[in-house]
């Protein structure tokens, strides 16, 4: 296995090999390839899509994807993509951090489902897991069949072993896997918990930056890609795929993760949020939170995604005579926020690293009373620094349905929605 190392750009087409001249010239699929190797093609879009958005990769593997056992149900009691089970409410949801798990579980076993939307068969909607691991997966990998997956591991690095390479993902970091790609997840740090979104529908991509220019917000060649890496190993292994929101279960007598070179614009990334450059009001108000938009799901209505994955990095609020912090509101769109590291700025307490929320479409929310008061008597003519923080947004079109593991966690907050209750009555006008 080569050495860990990059390339960059995002949505780029690459090309890498871990022996020379097992990258083909010329074709994409000779009679014979080099070293002994298939040639087998990964499809992350139909076939006729148009060039700027159609992503595949060629493989030059070992042995072809297809060479494992027969296919078994796996039972998994914290993962599902089945929405409709439990009723949701317009009630505002808190969860503090989950505690470490009891027994042995690797990052598989370590996937709880808290919310989603769509199901996988129409590739539409998403899923929404946390997820902790207290052991590396030894003998085992997993693919998504159902949808790609943006891990943001929020404690603990992770290692993660693709078919295309190898990533290693610390808190503040992120990582992608596309549909399919076969990986193995080991903790350098021996334990990690974090948030995953699993996404039904479109690719997720870069935004288009409008009025903004050629230069703000997510870079892509801040988006690292791993150059190809292969075990040659054989075993008696497992492969576990996720296939119609249900897990399954294999034998494999190889390790799959066997592909000697590759080339195309399908493959795993990772990504530094410290690196995202926010753009904010240097006059006055505070601006939509599509301004900290790093990826994007798009969908059939222009302008309106299907998924949002959004961020509060650090950042300086030099907006005068403004209520600084986020404004109380209500959306179309449906919120699902985490915080990785330090506070964040529109709430005072309860929000932890490792926590989440939930305020679905038109549910009101916004600052607590404590932040509201604070806010309402700072001097604006001072900018004001915001770092030490980074949290993020999964925001959707479609309302997001908690699951029933997610209403019955000891972790949810039944007193959330308390923290506006102190927000007082400021009126002074008189009655007409």
């Amino acid at each position: 296995m080569t050495s860990l190392s990059y390339q960059c750009g995002f949505g780029n087409t690459l090309a890498t090999e871990a022996l020379p001249g097992a990258l083909p010239i010329g074709r994409n699929s000779p009679q014979h390839v080099a070293h002994g190797l298939y040639a087998e093609q990964l499809s992350g879009t139909a076939f006729t899509a148009p060039r700027s958005d159609n992503r595949r990769s060629w493989l030059y593997r070992i042995r072809p994807a297809a060479v494992h056992g027969r296919f078994e149900p796996l039972a998994h009691a914290g993962l599902t993509s089945d929405f409709s089970a439990v009723a949701p409410s317009p009630n505002p949801l808190r969860w503090s951090p989950l505690p470490p798990p009891d027994a042995p579980a690797d990052f598989v076993d370590g996937l709880l489902t808290w919310a989603g939307n769509g199901h996988p068969d129409q590739q539409s909607g998403c899923g929404i897991h946390l997820f902790q691991a207290n052991r590396p997966m030894t003998g085992r990998y997993f693919y998504n069949a159902d949808g790609e997956l943006l891990i943001v591991p929020q404690q603990g690095r992770l290692r993660i072993a693709t078919e295309l390479g190898v990533l290693e993902v610390e808190p503040q970091e992120i990582a992608l896997v596309p549909r399919g790609v076969r990986f193995a997840v080991s903790l350098p740090d021996g334990a990690a918990r974090g948030y995953v979104l699993e996404n039904f529908g479109a690719a997720l991509r870069l935004p288009d930056l409008g009025p903004i220019g050629s230069n703000g917000l997510a870079q892509p060649r801040d988006f690292l890609t791993p150059v190809a890496a292969y075990e040659d190993i054989e075993g008696d292994f497992e492969l576990v795929a996720k296939f119609s929101g249900r897990l399954w279960r294999a034998s494999i007598g190889h390790s799959p993760l066997d592909v000697v070179a590759w080339h195309g614009n399908n493959a795993p990334f990772k990504y530094d949020l410290r690196r995202f450059n926010a753009i904010g009001s240097i006059s006055f108000d505070h601006p939509d939170p599509s301004i900290f938009l790093v990826l994007q799901s798009v969908s059939d209505t222009p302008g309106v995604d299907s998924i949002d994955f959004v961020i509060f990095p650090p950042r300086i609020l030099a907006m005068r005579d403004t209520f600084r912090p986020p404004w109380f509101h209500r959306n179309i769109a449906s919120e699902f926020m985490g915080l990785i590291h330090g506070a964040y700025d529109a709430k005072a307490d309860g929000f932890l690293p490792g926590g989440a929320s939930l305020h679905n479409c038109m549910t009101g929310h916004g600052p607590d009373a404590e932040t509201f008061e604070r806010a309402v008597k700072a001097d604006t003519r001072t900018p004001q620094v915001i770092e030490d923080t980074m949290a993020f947004m999964f925001e959707t079109r479609c309302l997001l349905r908690p699951t029933a593991l997610a209403l019955a966690s000891p972790q949810l907050q039944g007193n959330y929605a308390d923290c506006w209750q102190g927000l007082r009555r400021h009126f002074t006008g008189a009655r007409p």
